[in-house]
């Protein structure tokens, strides 16, 4: 059973995608119960991801389903193989609420994120100054002790990124450029820090100008996971008052998937919306100077 009883990101994943595939195939849980020679109560957890399914259980039932595309079901074999796995952000957990350690663990195992900010800088690109302001002047209090807890984590969220371990972009509106919720020096000193992520070759980031209109409205802010060498969205995670909450649902991934396409593509280039950038870095060192 996942740990602490409740589905992990990687089993619900690996559920997700067995149930999918059993539809497709036109077959009952009682048939696929069969199948591994189970109950269908068995296979009902396995999908909801309640109970981590075995590999041998995942070959057998991916041969039943047709599902014959070698790279399939090596990710899901993997997913199998390692849905109990620690991760590092575990060590936090007693600090951390669960569904913020559900986005950390899609983070963790995403080869392509995308990201969409119409207040805040994004977490991977907060420098540990932006992140402890953000946090104590949030809406909720938070102690001194776990605002410290919290940056520490969102550092080592970001080493992902930085090593190159995934394709990282990110779309924030222009207001969270021009307009400093913060101490004027963290926010200068936040958007050197942009210029610099957006030197690295995994990194994209683009701005959505105020021309853009509405569209800067049109949802809250939003990440996108993808876990194979194409951008396909295969989770998503929305923020909200009292955390994140993650989709898995096909529909709901489409909807947000052509929705950050349309941001994208009324995004400034990064090279123009780099050099946004600069030009709201210096119209700050004017006014402070």
């Amino acid at each position: 059973m996942p740990a602490g009883g409740r589905p992990t990101v990687r089993s619900r994943r690996l559920g997700t995608a067995l149930r999918q595939y059993r539809h497709a195939a036109k077959l009952d849980q009682p048939q696929a119960a069969e199948i591994i020679a189970a109950s269908q109560a068995r296979v009902s957890r396995l999908e909801s991801g309640h109970v981590t399914a075995r590999v041998i259980e995942v070959r057998l039932l991916l041969d039943a389903y047709g599902v014959t595309d070698p790279e399939v079901r090596s990710k899901l074999e993997e997913l199998a193989k390692h849905s109990k796995k620690r991760g590092w952000w575990l060590e936090h957990a007693a600090h951390l609420r669960p569904d913020y350690l559900d986005h950390i663990a899609l983070e963790d195992d995403a080869t392509h994120i995308r990201e969409w900010q119409p207040v805040l800088v994004p977490g991977l690109l907060q420098t540990p100054a932006y992140a402890e302001a953000v946090t104590t002047e949030g809406p909720n209090y938070v102690s001194p002790e776990r605002i410290t807890q919290l940056v520490k984590v969102r550092e080592s969220r970001q080493a992902k990124i930085g090593e190159g371990g995934a394709t990282y972009t990110a779309i924030v509106w222009e207001a969270v450029v021009a307009h400093p919720l913060v101490d004027v020096e963290v926010h200068r000193e936040q958007l050197s820090a942009i210029l610099e992520a957006g030197k690295r070759k995994n990194v994209t980031i683009q701005v959505l100008p105020f021309k853009a209109g509405l569209l800067a409205a049109a949802t809250s802010a939003f990440s996108t996971f993808s876990f194979d060498s194409e951008p396909t969205v295969e989770a998503v995670t929305l923020e909200n008052l009292r955390g994140a909450s993650v989709l898995e649902d096909p529909e709901d991934l489409a909807a947000y998937a052509n929705t950050y396409d349309l941001l994208r593509s009324s995004a400034l280039a990064p090279e123009a919306s780099a050099s946004l950038i600069r030009s709201a870095l210096r119209t700050l060192k004017e006014d402070t100077s």
